[in-house]
Order: C-alpha cells, then sequence, then structure tokens
C-alpha cells in the first residue's frame, strides 16, 4: 500500500512546486526579472536582472550627497581631484523622480583620476519594493563618469541577492554640469 501511494505524493509535490513558481513569476516586477542564462550556474543559482535610476542631488536645501572630504588642491583640479562625497540617492523605476522608489543607494563615493572625471564608488543599493525588499547588492569600482555607458561589478549581496555577483552597466541619462546633479540608469545582472 505505502508503494501504491509513493507516486501519488511525487505528482502531488511537482503539481505544488509548479503553482508555487507560477505564483512567484506572476508577481515579479517591473523594474526587475529572473532570466534564463546560457552559461552554466550551480543549480541552485538564479540570474536576476534589475533595472532602475539612480537620482544623485548636490544642490538644493535637502541634497542626497554631500562633500565630507577634499583634497587641499581639489578646487584646482578640473577632475575634482580628492573629493569625497557620501550619498543616500533614492532609485526609482523610471527616470522620474516622482515616479515608484524601489531603493536607496547608500555609500560613497569620490574622484580618484587626474586626467579625467573617474569615481571610485562603494555603494550599497538596498532595495524597499517587493520581493527585493531588505536586500541590496554591493558595488566596488571605477566610474568613468563622463562615458555614455560604464561597467562596474558587482561584488556581494544580501537577502535574496546572498553571495551575489555580477556587473551593472551605467548609462547617464540626464545630468546638470552647474550644480552635478544626475539621473543615470542602472542595468543590473546579477548571479545569486
Amino acid at each position: 500500500m505505502a508503494n501504491s501511494a509513493t507516486p501519488l505524493i511525487l505528482l502531488m509535490l511537482i503539481s505544488l512546486l509548479a503553482a508555487i513558481e507560477g505564483a512567484q513569476n506572476s508577481t515579479e516586477l517591473k523594474w526587475a526579472k529572473k532570466l534564463k542564462t546560457r552559461k552554466k550556474t550551480t543549480s541552485s543559482e538564479t540570474v536576476t536582472n534589475l533595472q532602475f535610476y539612480f537620482h544623485d542631488t548636490l544642490s538644493g536645501k535637502t541634497p542626497s550627497a554631500v562633500r565630507v572630504a577634499q583634497a587641499t588642491d581639489t578646487e584646482k583640479s578640473p577632475t575634482l581631484f580628492g573629493a569625497l562625497l557620501m550619498a543616500d540617492d533614492p532609485l526609482t523605476e523610471t527616470p522620474d523622480p516622482n515616479s515608484k522608489l524601489v531603493g536607496r543607494a547608500q555609500g560613497l563615493y569620490g574622484s580618484s583620476c587626474q586626467q579625467e572625471l573617474g569615481l571610485i564608488m562603494a555603494m550599497n543599493f538596498g532595495f524597499t519594493d517587493g520581493m527585493y525588499n531588505g536586500s541590496s547588492i554591493s558595488i566596488l569600482g571605477k566610474n568613468s563618469a563622463m562615458n555614455p555607458v560604464r561597467e562596474m561589478p558587482v561584488v556581494a549581496g544580501t537577502g535574496v541577492f546572498r553571495l551575489g555577483r555580477g556587473y551593472a552597466i551605467a548609462k547617464t541619462h540626464w545630468i546638470d554640469f552647474t550644480t552635478g546633479d544626475a539621473i543615470v540608469g542602472y542595468n543590473v545582472t546579477v548571479i545569486h
């Protein structure tokens, strides 16, 4: 009797798992999706693509990024070499600052190049929306800010992205050269 119940229990488990996966797929967010990958990953790894906008505001009464230190000659440098800024920037679903908030980019960046506007970034992108609420990714690398498109490494993750690794493609959507305010589109691929 026990042997005849085993296939039925197995069939019920498979049906339950399919229903759970279908429910998870139906709750995916507009700014994030799981990808099928051609590269082999371990059987327990997932590839996720995130697309959002980073709003870095240095001007106004409530800036989201502030200069916390600088070298004595920073103001003489055309690249602001030696300036260090701390940021707590909103991440939104679209370039519109009033669009849905999906997280915050918190960390620091500094002007690390003398010949170009190159920033060293150490940022934690913490997400607050949907199934990614409470999860984060960390980016550490050079951001050649004046290049139209730049790539930076994702070096870690927490929550859903625990043991995450990958890359972020940043593309400036808008910049005000007078104030330094910018909106940057991010397309991030994370293996976790």
